[in-house]
């Protein structure tokens, strides 16, 4: 049996319930359909009365994945430091923060949480008590334009090496692993009035994964870009190719991985992110964990088409199982040392 688990965040189907066409329930019988039962949720996003969840709304959730043969996988956390207009949260209060955060998730029965990138592994390591008393797992999302051998990255690593605990790590997003520059991106930038000459320019910097600000001058300043050229070429900086043989190396540290992707072609392949080449390292490492699909490319397309996310990420589950099974054949299951 594969080690590796297939979900959805409930991220990727934003169009669609933004326009009042699906709702949660659509979303988890969706992807349940199709295989992907784990469901990483974003309360802030999907639960009305965030932060105040009854006990009798709780019920209401599991009632509803028991409905589809689903369960909750991740609960993605936000850390509010600007609420107040007249100043920043203070570390207490972000720490009351992610505490608040670290019981909802638990009374949802959720053991992995992600965290947004930005708070700070010292906030974290104030944390991880009660992390540890209720069984969650910290993920910082390892998010473009990070990486994860960046330095941010390492710090929270070290915090968990020095505590000896298993409930502060990571949680790659799969936007790091860019390797080729998005078509329907470029399309997009095409139809704001970008000149093909200049996004085949930008293009090729990216094939050749030259530093983004370097491209960035060459188009600004160079070329005289417009408007459109020159928000194409700083998309650059947050267009990483982190080196997928470095997960192994990761990969004690993370339980969930966010499957960013931005589209999938019609014989279920990635014109742009390298799963092809991350996943087979993923089984090799013996991984165990959730794949969870995090479609983005409805905002590249809105102004042309309908956005189907639900095919979208059918596309990306067929890609997942295709991959899997090559990788485990070749490697096997076993599964890594926690």
């Amino acid at each position: 049996m594969s080690k590796i688990t297939r979900g959805v965040s409930l991220y990727s189907f934003q169009e669609e319930m933004f326009l009042g066409q699906m709702n949660v329930e659509d979303c988890v019988a969706f992807a349940s359909s199709i295989g992907a039962n784990a469901i990483e949720l974003l309360p802030e996003q999907n639960m009305p009365s965030f932060p105040n969840i009854t006990d009798a709304q709780i019920g209401e959730w599991q009632d509803m994945l028991a409905r589809h043969g689903a369960h909750f996988s991740a609960y993605d956390m936000f850390l509010d430091t600007k609420l107040r207009k007249d100043r920043e949260m203070t570390d207490e209060e972000q720490v009351e923060s992610v505490h608040r955060d670290l019981i909802l998730c638990n009374r949802l029965g959720i053991k992995n949480m992600r965290i947004v990138i930005f708070v700070r592994p010292d906030i974290l390591e104030k944390c991880v008590p009660m992390a540890e008393k209720l069984d969650v797992h910290m993920g910082v999302e390892v998010h473009a334009p990070w990486y994860l051998d960046h330095a941010w990255i390492l710090r929270t690593i070290e915090v968990a090496d020095r505590l000896n605990t298993k409930h502060l790590g990571i949680l790659p997003d799969m936007g790091i692993f860019m390797k080729h520059y998005p078509p329907v991106m470029r399309a997009r930038f095409e139809r704001q009035g970008a000149r093909p000459e200049v996004t085949q320019f930008i293009v090729d910097q990216h094939e050749q994964k030259v530093m983004a600000e370097y491209t960035i001058y060459e188009v600004a300043v160079k070329m005289q870009g417009n408007k459109a050229e020159v928000a194409m070429a700083e998309t650059l900086r947050h267009a990483p190719f982190a080196n997928p043989k470095r997960i192994g190396d990761f990969a004690p540290y993370f339980h969930h991985i966010q499957a960013k992707f931005y589209e999938m072609n019609e014989d279920c392949t990635d014109p742009a992110l390298a799963y092809d080449d991350v996943i087979p390292e993923l089984v090799k490492a013996g991984w165990v964990g959730t794949l969870s699909s995090e479609y983005e490319g409805n905002r590249w397309v809105q102004d042309v088409s309908a956005v189907d996310s639900r095919e979208q990420v059918r596309r990306q589950h067929v890609m997942f199982e295709r991959l899997i099974a090559e990788a485990e054949a070749k490697y096997g299951t076993a599964a890594v040392s926690a």
